[in-house]
C-alpha cells in the first residue's frame, strides 16, 4: 500500500493482574482508510482503541500515532473519540453539551455554531438540538457522541461500536458520512461485531481472545479461506497470530 502509516501498534500486549487482555498486536494503519476491528465482546478490542486514543497504555510494546508514542498531548488533539459508554450530560440539552465539548476543543463563535449545525445534519439530532439529553433515546445519545466526536474535525476518527442500537435506515446514512469523511483524508477506525458493517471497512483486523489473526481487505480474507461471508472466514482463521 502506497498510503502512509499513521498508526503503527508495535508488538502490544496489555495484562491487568493476572489476565492478558492483548498478546503481542503489531498492525499498520494507513491514512484515509476505514478500519474495522471485529471480534466477540472480550476479544481485546475495546481495550486496543482506549490505548490508541491515549487513555491507557500497553503492558508491553508501543503504540505509534502520526510517528509519536502515545500517549502523546499534541497528538490526542488530532483524534475524535466515541466510547462504548456515552459520556454525556443528561441534564444539559444537546445543545449545551456540544458547546461544552466544542469549547474545549477551541471552537468559538461562529465556526462553533457552524460546527454544530453541521455534525447534528450528520446525525440526523437537527429537530433535537434544545431538547434534554435525559429525553433521548439509547440510539439518540449514541448519536449525538458520534456528532461531539466529529466536532473538531480530527483527523483520526476512534469509534468503539458506533452504531449499536441505532436503526438500519440511519445505520446506513451514518457509513454514507464515514465514506464522506474517508474522501477528505480521515482516517477511521470502527470497533464492531456486526459482519455487515465489518464487510463496509477498506480492511480489516479479526481479533479473537486478544490476538491479531487476521488483517487484510474483507475480499481478501474471504478469498485466502474461501469463505462466503466473513463470519465464514472468522471461523476458519484459526488462533495463528498475524502481523502486517
Amino acid at each position: 500500500m502506497d498510503k502512509k502509516a499513521i498508526i503503527s501498534v508495535i508488538n502490544v500486549s496489555k495484562s491487568f493482574h493476572q489476565h492478558q487482555v492483548l498478546k503481542k498486536i503489531s498492525l499498520n494503519i494507513y491514512e484515509g482508510e476505514i478500519f474495522g476491528l471485529l471480534g466477540p465482546s472480550g476479544a481485546g478490542k475495546t481495550t486496543l482503541v482506549k490505548q490508541l486514543s491515549g487513555l491507557d497504555v500497553p503492558s508491553e510494546g508501543e503504540n505509534l500515532l502520526f510517528e509519536k508514542p502515545m500517549p502523546n498531548l499534541k497528538t490526542i488533539e488530532k483524534i475524535g473519540y466515541m466510547a462504548q459508554s456515552d459520556a454525556l450530560y443528561e441534564e444539559l440539552t444537546a445543545k449545551e453539551n456540544l458547546q461544552f465539548f466544542a469549547a474545549l476543543y477551541g471552537l468559538k463563535g461562529a465556526r462553533q455554531k457552524e460546527r454544530i449545525n453541521e455534525v447534528m445534519r450528520i446525525t440526523d439530532l437537527t429537530d433535537h438540538l434544545n431538547k434534554p439529553v435525559a429525553k433521548y433515546s439509547g440510539g439518540m445519545k449514541r448519536r449525538l457522541s458520534l456528532a461531539i466526536a466529529l466536532l473538531h474535525e480530527p483527523s483520526l476518527l476512534i469509534l468503539d461500536e458506533p452504531t449499536v442500537g441505532i436503526d438500519p435506515v440511519l445505520r446506513k446514512s451514518i457509513w454514507q458520512a464515514f465514506y464522506e469523511l474517508k474522501n477528505k483524508g480521515t482516517t477511521i477506525i470502527v470497533t464492531t461485531h456486526v459482519m455487515d458493517e465489518a464487510e463496509k471497512c477498506d480492511r480489516l483486523g479479526l481479533i479473537r481472545e486478544g490476538r491479531l489473526i487476521a488483517a487484510d481487505t474483507p475480499e481478501k480474507l474471504k478469498a485466502e479461506t474461501h469463505s462466503a461471508t466473513i463470519e465464514e472466514a472468522f471461523l476458519v482463521y484459526g488462533g495463528a497470530s498475524y502481523e502486517n
